[in-house]
């Protein structure tokens, strides 16, 4: 049996994962002296709810070689084999500790370097998953991925800079001015690192911003899985750029795939981003 490992980086939620049939691996979300698995002992809801109330900055920490290393034991005693998709190398040292891992499971196991994080690597557990269920092996699903992620773009908006602040990503002189105009920086995820494409007055420009880009890319591959997400309690700055945004979906779809952002990307974003992501049409 070809199994896929894949990491709470992914947002993809745990019920979820096991209703894919994937092998879910939580990073460590810490918060002061408490000390959570992603997507296991704190779902993301109460990420949001903890980071909005408590005055901590929290943590992230990656998967250790010997949590990964139990696992791959576990797909070689079952007699299976297994992609691993970790999320990006230049983020996290998560796929750094799977090949350390693997080098004793080269027979039954094949890291992938997803290159990405949150939807933008949700999207690739995706495609590993559909070509699961075509009968590819391992080590074809996992050549496939390894071309496949060039593909994707990651575009998303952030509604407010404290987080960046709190996380000592950008000056306080900064974050006061950036709140009081209103600013909402927009990135993306460029060769597996984040990149600030610019910064929007107000969330109609952010919304505007986000739909610039992906007009000026090759387009969406609606053949190949894309999702939208967003982070926080509340969805309504989504619900937003979805209606600013109708003209990209309409004809293409009738329900958009939406996810949740967790604690990876949320400890910087904060709530009330977006996200899109999406394979670009070659």
């Amino acid at each position: 049996m070809v199994r896929i490992v894949i990491d709470s980086a992914s947002d993809i939620e745990l019920e979820k994962a096991k209703e894919l049939k994937l092998d879910f691996m939580p990073l460590k979300t810490i918060f002061g002296e408490d000390e959570y698995l992603d997507g296991v002992t704190i779902t993301h809801e109460q990420f949001f709810e903890k980071l909005i109330e408590c005055g901590t900055m929290p943590t992230t920490s990656q998967i250790s070689p010997y949590d990964f290393e139990k696992k791959f034991e576990e797909i070689k005693a079952a007699g299976d084999t297994a992609v691993v998709i970790t999320l990006s190398s230049l983020l996290s040292g998560t796929y750094q500790s799977a090949t350390i891992a693997a080098s004793d499971y080269e027979d039954c196991v094949t890291v992938v370097d997803s290159l990405n994080v949150c939807i933008g690597e949700q999207n690739l557990v995706m495609l590993a998953v559909r070509l699961r269920d075509q009968g590819l092996s391992a080590s074809e699903i996992a050549a496939e991925l390894e071309e496949a992620k060039h593909h994707i773009k990651v575009l998303a908006v952030f509604d407010t800079l404290e987080y960046l602040k709190r996380g000592g990503r950008i000056s306080k002189t900064a974050a006061w001015a950036g709140n009081v105009l209103s600013i909402k920086p927009v990135i993306s995820i460029e060769k597996g690192e984040v990149a600030i494409l610019g910064k929007a007055r107000g969330s109609k420009n952010g919304n505007n911003m986000l739909i610039q880009q992906i007009n000026q890319s090759n387009g969406i591959d609606f053949s190949m899985p894309y999702s939208l997400a967003y982070s926080g309690l509340s969805d309504v700055l989504l619900q937003k750029y979805v209606k600013d945004s109708s003209a990209i979906w309409e004809g293409h779809t009738d329900t958009l795939p939406v996810s949740t952002i967790g604690a990876t990307i949320g400890t910087h974003a904060g709530p009330g981003a977006i996200a899109v992501s999406y394979f670009e049409c070659k």
